[in-house]
């Protein structure tokens, strides 16, 4: 480690020291059915949002923690999988993970590890720098992480706990907790989609952005993909640069999304208060912003755009698709789209009960369409499949007493954005949506505890001074 990076370190635990106020810890420990201490909160994921989630929880003297990630250590969330852009499509300045805490910001950590003019000629954040600064953060702040840990089935234990089954190499164990939350990114509600004209396609054919693809395969290959967002044209590049003979990207609509709404919404009234309002504005704001789907940036176009081998189809959507002797066919409206494998880039459809953790009572989580009914105009059977979440993130219940328990499981995903906007998938606003998750595991954890801190208020004898009174004769006291 570098003798600034360590300096760096050092400046963290002496701001962190600096604004401990109040260290008082302020809840008791629990035993779960099997007799060994329940957490009082369970993170589910440890990329950047399970990072910050766990420090702010660390910040509000809730040290009873622990983060599990299915990932080996340094591979959590998307940037060393399936992320394939060469750097981040947030500006550098955006800040994240740190909680403004300027010492664990990225600058700061990437000046103590490149230098302060490496920082002033940088343009966007690497993606594999990101990667390392996140594990750098997580390190550096102490967070309790078991990494190697996929979360099989969550349901109610005694005492109002929640029994998390967990499976970690051969084996499997049971948690006990009283919170636990889902910081499972671009997942967590349901499946990457492969649109139903492929459904059929064999294994052998077919992928979606997120699978693990073999790019040195598609050497020499056909490429189609399907989609024209930014993880798609991703694929397309990455395909190209692999030596594909062709890569045609299809967009179903006449034209191709060229405005990024992200960029429009990163102010701090938005990210911190699109929640506040009542369900018909969240709803035309949220479903606006969705419709539009996220713009790509001219570097990811031009990575693309620089082959000759790349075209673009637009109004293009799949009507149809068949097998033939030399691969597949898609059929579009503007023709038949010979390819030797398909790429699908269109997003993640909520599909509560496709999840093993949630299957228990997938069908009691309750959606935007059993609590919101927009105007005909504004309608979306897509966007009405979101969870609806209470203003802490947690699970609301469709059919109410049925399963009261999942009240004290707190979603923070892309699923998330219909009722919170970018939130728990989303740099630009983590500053703001970390910070109100924590808050509201905090409310819930105090109020039910209550009772006890009534009873510790009533008992609390301790002098805050000794008052002595001198003694006066009696002569003095006539």
């Amino acid at each position: 480690m570098s003798d600034a990076l360590t300096e760096l370190e050092m400046d963290v635990r002496a701001d962190l020291a600096r604004i401990a106020h109040p260290g008082a810890a302020w809840l008791e420990p629990k035993t779960g059915p099997d007799g060994k201490p329940a957490l009082d909160v369970l993170v589910i994921g440890a990329g950047q949002s399970g990072i910050a989630i766990g420090f702010g929880l660390l910040r509000s003297r809730v040290s009873n923690i622990l983060l599990l990630d299915k990932a080996e250590e340094g591979k959590e969330g998307p940037w060393l999988a399936y992320a394939r852009m060469p750097t981040l499509r947030s500006p550098k300045d955006y800040t994240g993970p740190d909680l403004d805490i300027p010492s664990l910001t990225y600058q700061s950590w990437h000046e103590a590890r490149f230098g302060t003019e490496s920082w002033q000629t940088l343009d966007l954040i690497p993606r594999g720098h990101w990667a390392e600064y996140l594990l750098w953060l997580r390190r550096t702040v102490g967070l309790p992480v078991r990494n190697g840990s996929e979360l099989l089935e969550i349901r109610p234990a005694r005492d109002g706990l929640l029994a998390a089954r967990v499976k970690r190499g051969d084996g499997v164990e049971t948690l006990h907790a009283r919170k636990i939350v889902l910081a499972t990114g671009q997942e967590g509600m349901g499946n990457w989609m492969i649109p139903e004209p492929l459904s059929h396609l064999p294994m052998s054919s077919v992928a979606t952005v997120a699978d693990d693809i073999d790019f040195e395969n598609l050497r020499g290959k056909r490429v189609a993909v399907i989609g024209a967002g930014a993880s798609a044209f991703d694929n397309a590049a990455t395909a190209l640069e692999a030596g594909a003979a062709e890569v045609h990207l299809l967009c179903r609509r006449a034209q191709i999304q060229l405005i990024q709404p992200y960029r429009w919404l990163t102010f701090r009234g938005f990210l911190r208060h699109l929640s506040d309002l009542d369900d018909a504005w969240r709803w035309r704001f949220m479903r606006t912003i969705l419709d539009m789907r996220e713009g790509f940036p001219q570097a990811t176009y031009d990575r693309c755009a620089n082959h000759a081998n790349f075209t673009l189809h637009e109004g293009a959507p799949i009507e149809a698709a068949r097998e033939t002797d030399r691969g597949v066919e898609l059929q579009t409206p503007r023709g038949a789209i010979p390819a030797d494998f398909v790429i699908c880039g269109t997003g993640i459809d909520m599909d509560f009960s496709g999840r093993g953790e949630l299957r228990a009572f997938a069908g009691n989580i309750a959606t935007w369409a059993d609590r919101y009914q927009p105007p005909e105009s504004e309608r979306s059977a897509r966007l009405g499949r979101f969870p609806y979440l209470a203003d802490d993130y947690a699970f609301t219940e469709r059919v109410a007493g049925d399963t009261p328990w999942i009240s004290n499981i707190h979603l923070f995903a892309i699923a998330s954005t219909m009722s919170f906007g970018p939130s728990g998938s989303s740099i630009n606003a983590m500053t703001t949506a970390a910070p109100k998750l924590v808050n509201g595991l905090t409310r819930g954890l105090f109020r039910a505890d209550v009772e006890r801190h009534w009873a510790s208020l009533r008992a609390y004898d301790v002098p805050q001074a000794v008052v002595t009174r001198p003694a006066r004769n009696l002569e003095e006291s006539r």
